[in-house]
């Protein structure tokens, strides 16, 4: 039967849909969708077939996938330091006589809570006036990382699996790779919804505000940290910890620009790593804004397309292409030019490596700041083309929607079922016909 074209076509985004193709990352969310709610043609499986594509785990890493086993581990450091500090003041007039001997060793020379470094901030300075509080770095932030690796896992399986799924699947998303997909996006959108903004209010009330980049470089060394700058680029390493575990096991279905996203999250780690051992918080927290925003967007358009809302996804993805040419290259452009031409602003007594007096900025250590953002630029303009190619297709091409194409949740789970009867299923090969008849 020929197919109507329907009046007042909506320009779709015409992605090629060869799976070796790098730009599927990026394409296959803007491809046509399969109807909502619409059951598609399946070759018979049997139910060893059926099975989900989902990697088995160790039981020590259950969880990473398993929110119920990350809530527990998350309990136990907080029940602890409930009873430390219920029991410690019952137990004082105990410790009363070995407490001057081991005082000397202690900060005020008391006994601290042990378990508060897991999620309290570390590293207080004495100094510090009560109403601008300041922190500086601490081997404590290495617990409060940890625990909050186990944070981000429980809050993201959360997210995806009690909040983002039911949602899709109310709107008639049934397929389970697109299930999980759309959990996946739906996650990124919160998350980087959340740090964008929590960016924007923490660089307000810094001098490097808007970029301001002069500021990376004057007063330095940035040591004594406000507490919210802190737990932010605490938190933001304890993110790409967790994502960089999640890629490195396999516990997610690996996109096709696999290598590129493991490089892209060593990098960062690389970055923001390096940064915060050499005081260098804030141009780190001016490069983490420049990534957050336009992630949150590009995530966003594409839960519209899951979700088939055309006209929205459109607009959605023209706004979020300038979103992410002003934020990913512009505003890193300007960060890189003043790494290269502004280094010289950073005091003389500072340009040295003094690890008691915390600084570090000897001449190397400009190629050091250099060069993980100009390689994150160039994975940036790697992913940019692939962006502007869907751009170009999309305002050269008008395509109608194909209510019969299969989209990348259907591809996903052809590719799950049993290969011996992929070879044997017409299904495929039937979709392509399909696909190249409505150009």
């Amino acid at each position: 039967m020929s197919r109507q074209k329907k009046p007042n076509a909506l320009k779709e985004f015409p992605v090629s849909t060869d799976t070796s193709d790098p730009a599927h990352h990026f394409a296959d969310p803007f491809l046509p969708q399969t109807p909502l709610g619409s059951n598609t043609p399946e070759r018979p499986s049997t139910p060893v077939a059926r099975q989900s594509h989902k990697k088995k785990v160790s039981p020590w890493l259950r969880w990473v996938i398993e929110p119920a086993e990350s809530f527990k581990l998350l309990l136990i450091p907080l029940v602890l330091y409930i009873n430390w500090e219920l029991l410690t003041p019952q137990l004082r007039p105990l410790l009363a006589p070995y407490t001057p001997a081991i005082g000397q060793y202690l900060p005020n020379g008391s006994i601290p809570n042990p378990f508060g470094a897991l999620f309290l901030l570390s590293g207080k300075v004495p100094t510090s006036r009560p109403e601008d509080p300041r922190y500086a770095k601490d081997w404590c932030d290495l617990l409060f990382i940890v625990y909050n690796i186990v944070f981000f896992s429980c809050f993201r399986q959360v997210v995806t699996l009690k909040m983002c799924r039911p949602f899709a699947q109310y709107f008639g998303i049934r397929k389970e790779a697109k299930l999980d997909r759309f959990g996946e996006q739906g996650y990124a959108v919160v998350y980087f919804g959340i740090t964008g903004a929590w960016g924007l209010r923490i660089m307000s009330r810094l001098p490097t505000w808007w970029y301001r980049t002069e500021y990376f470089w004057i007063d330095y060394p940035h040591w004594d940290m406000n507490p919210e700058l802190k737990r932010y680029y605490l938190m933001q390493m304890a993110y790409w910890c967790q994502q960089l575990i999640v890629l490195v096991l396999g516990l997610e279905k690996p996109r096709k620009d696999y290598y590129e996203l493991i490089a892209h999250h060593i990098v960062t780690l690389w970055l923001v790593g390096w940064s915060y051992l050499v005081n260098m918080t804030l141009i780190g927290q001016a490069v983490y804004m420049s990534m957050d925003i336009p992630d949150m967007a590009l995530a966003f358009s594409k839960l519209l397309n899951y979700l088939q809302m055309d006209r929205a996804k459109v607009v959605s993805f023209t706004i979020f292409v300038f979103v992410w040419s002003y934020f990913r290259h512009y505003l890193n452009l300007v960060i890189l030019w003043s790494v290269w031409t502004q280094y010289d602003l950073i005091p003389q007594f500072a340009r040295r490596w003094v690890w008691s007096e915390g600084v570090y900025l000897v001449p190397w250590m400009k190629y050091q700041i250099f060069i993980p953002i100009l390689l994150l630029q160039f994975i940036n303009l790697f992913w940019y083309f692939l962006i502007l190619r869907i751009l170009v297709r999309t305002i050269l091409t008008a395509e109608t929607d194909d209510d019969r194409s299969d989209d990348e949740g259907d591809d996903e789970e052809e590719e799950e079922k049993n290969p011996d009867e992929k070879k044997k299923s017409p299904i495929k090969h039937k979709n392509k016909k399909t696909r190249k008849s409505a150009k």
